[in-house]
């Protein structure tokens, strides 16, 4: 039997709202992330500042707040160079089931610093700031996220306040316990010639932030690459700059008169492969408010040698809490996962997870989709696992 006029039509439209409804989802799905559309809070943080002369001072602590009525928080913390807005597909991943907060750490982006950069930027004072941050947003306990240093702040801040922070993931750096004695980067250097750049920091501050705001959006394109748009072999491995790796990846366009129109260099880093045009664009005006002249804090002597006294003095090199670690196997940087085992850190950790995936350093944005079900399967795991203690202790 023939369909009628009346049934194609009704099969075309069945079909044509059916083509709808998948465009609408896989638009939806491919969303970009508009960090200009997240409003930030703004949290007053008391602050100690080091040097002329000790004394507390106030700075603001700009973050993000997703989803405040989620019963469990995360708090993502960012590492170098980043800004909060680096957790993009976290954030995109994790809204719909958690109380998300990014913070920009003192420093970065709208954070002010109390201005003492070498000896007011340790471990304990970002923790100082993320619990100002959690009090801030009304809440009393988290599970710390962080990337790259934030890792190393996640640590700490598990390590100083158990109370608050109830788990750690740390992605890319292990933690390393101050349980041995102090070793400053000179001595790492030698063993791992991709940290040079950290010496150049700490040794050369005003010439390595001269270099870095120089040129803020090639500073970032340098630093923020993939395995398949991977930065020169040299990179990372001097002593005296930081970006000369890549100058020969630069065209001189006005070869003919340079000398009285002055040569015209155009810039031939690719976009960073993850970011969209706006995202890094997103970057480039936030790193315009202050530069990065505080941002090198995390490489300081006095900060590394502070933190490391604090926490070798009172001995609690234990963290108790779950912990997921996530190594990176092409990480220019150093081999993550060796330097783990090196370090001892999971002789540290008792009850610590490990996760290896293919990527570089920023493989949480790399492999975001990898890297969210390692994080979706652990967080259930985790969630699942209190929800059974606390119902058993119902029962008692």
């Amino acid at each position: 039997m023939r369909p009628s006029m009346a049934q194609h039509w009704s099969l075309f439209l069945l079909f044509w709202c059916r083509s709808i409804f998948l465009v609408q989802a896989q638009t939806q799905e491919a969303a970009p992330f508009k960090p200009w559309e997240y409003e930030k809070s703004t949290a007053n943080c008391k602050a100690v500042k080091r040097a002329p002369v000790e004394e507390i001072v106030d700075i603001q602590i700009k973050y993000v707040d997703i989803n405040k009525e989620a019963p469990d928080t995360i708090l993502m913390v960012h590492g170098w160079p980043s800004l909060w807005s680096s957790w993009s597909n976290q954030i995109l991943e994790f809204k719909e089931d958690y109380h998300l907060l990014a913070p920009d750490l003192r420093g970065f982006g709208e954070s002010t610093h109390p201005g003492d950069t070498r000896s007011s930027g340790t471990m304990s004072d970002m923790v100082s700031d993320l619990v100002c941050v959690l009090q801030h947003a009304n809440v009393n306990s988290a599970i710390c996220m962080g990337h790259d240093w934030g890792s190393s702040v996640c640590y700490e801040a598990a390590r100083l306040r158990p109370d608050v922070f109830t788990a750690v993931i740390g992605v890319v750096v292990p933690y390393l316990p101050s349980a041995g004695p102090y070793l400053p980067i000179k001595d790492f250097v030698p063993h791992i010639p991709s940290l040079a750049y950290q010496l150049y920091f700490n040794t050369q501050p005003e010439a390595s932030v001269a270099e870095l705001d120089k040129n803020i959006r090639r500073t970032i394109r340098a630093t923020l690459r993939t395995v398949s748009s991977a930065p020169p072999d040299a990179f990372l491995k001097s002593t005296e700059s930081y970006l000369a790796s890549w100058e020969a990846v630069s065209e001189v366009r006005n070869v003919f008169f340079p000398k009285f129109f002055g040569a015209d260099v155009e810039d031939k880093i690719p976009p960073v492969p993850f970011f969209s045009t706006e995202e890094e664009d997103y970057f480039v005006r936030q790193y315009d408010i202050q530069g990065f002249r505080h941002t090198i804090q995390f490489y300081s002597d006095e900060n590394r040698r502070l933190g490391w006294r604090l926490a070798h003095a009172q001995g609690n090199y234990t963290i108790s809490q779950p912990t997921l670690a996530v190594y990176p196997t092409q990480d220019p940087v150093a081999n993550w996962a060796e330097a783990a085992k090196m370090l001892k850190s999971a002789e540290y950790l008792p009850n610590l997870t490990t996760e290896i995936l293919p990527g570089a350093h920023w493989v949480h944005l790399e492999y975001p989709k990898e890297f969210n079900q390692i994080v979706h399967k652990w967080l259930q795991q985790l969630l699942d696992g209190e929800k059974k203690t606390q119902g058993h202790y119902d029962e008692l």
